[in-house]
This record gives structure tokens, sequence and C-alpha cells, in this order.
């Protein structure tokens, strides 16, 4: 069973890698990418600490602990799995980008981009689908540019979305 869970992650993360093959499409999926770097997360958090509603304040401390909780568990479990990056492991595959870190599994990326969707959707319920569009671009681009396994996508939004869920059953 795992053999072909293995398997099927792999073909599925060749599959998405080739279409690097498309300038433009390096292209936007490294803008989706960056757009999961942490600078949109933080000028949402100046902005909405700014508007002083209890609704903002409330997302912004609860968006807090979430972080506080999710930076040292990705730490940990990176640390812990060690799993080779796809490119390290597959001849086959090509990268668009440096990855900040040596080891693939979890996806920093996508457990900060679901993080942050889980509590934008819980927060402001009307911006979700945007949100989770948004989160699953993110965790896609990530394969598409070479850097991460179909499976390390999925661990990182389920760690993300667990820190959300977590921040939230603690602080209300």
């Amino acid at each position: 069973m795992m053999n072909g869970a293995a398997n099927i992650d792999r073909l599925t993360y060749l599959w998405l890698n080739r279409l690097q093959q498309r300038p433009s499409v390096i292209s936007a999926f490294r803008a989706i990418s960056h757009s999961g770097d942490g600078y949109l997360y933080a000028a949402l958090a100046v902005f909405l600490f700014y508007l002083q509603t209890m609704q903002s304040m409330t997302f912004v401390k609860t968006a807090l602990i979430a972080f506080l909780i999710e930076i040292p568990c990705f730490i940990v479990l990176k640390a812990s799995i060690k799993r080779d990056r796809p490119f390290v492991q597959m001849e086959e595959c090509s990268i668009a980008i440096t990855p900040s870190d040596k080891f693939s599994m979890p996806s920093g990326h996508t457990a900060a981009a679901f993080l942050m969707a889980f509590l934008i959707s819980h927060f402001y319920y009307e911006f979700s689908v945007a949100v989770y569009f948004w989160a699953t671009c993110i965790g896609l681009s990530r394969v598409i540019l070479g850097v991460h396994y179909p499976s390390d996508i999925i661990a990182g939004a389920v760690l993300g979305m667990s820190c959300s869920y977590l921040s939230l059953a603690l602080f209300l």
C-alpha cells in the first residue's frame, strides 16, 4: 500500500513538474509561490490591527498564536522526517526556484497558506472560497516549481489547518 502511495506521489509530482516547459507557467507560479513568503500575512495583520475592531483584533491575536504553534511544529517535523526534496531524488525533474532549506516534508509555504485560509474563512466567511483557492494554488506552485511532492503539500495543509484550529480552541 505504501509503495503504491509513494508511486502515485512521484508520478503526480512528475506530471505537474512537466508544466515548467512553458515559461508563462513558471512566471505565474513563481508569483503565486512568493505570495506565500509571509509578507502578505504581515501586511494583513498590520491592516487589521489598524482597523481596531473587535473582530480584527481577535483575528490578529489568533493568527499570532497559530503561527507560534505552527512554526516550531514545522521545524521539528522537517528535522525529524528529513525527506529529501524531489529534485535530489529524481534526475528527470527540474526546479524553477531555490528552496530555503534541504528537506521537503512538510511544505512550510502550504502550512502557512492554509493556516491563514482557515482563519480568514473563520473570521471573514465571505472570503472562504478565494482564500482556499489561493492556498491550494500556493501548494500546487511548490510542486510545479519542483521543490515539493504532493504529499508534502497535503502534510503542510493539514499542519496549517490543525494549528489554526488549535489556536481558535485556545483563544476563543
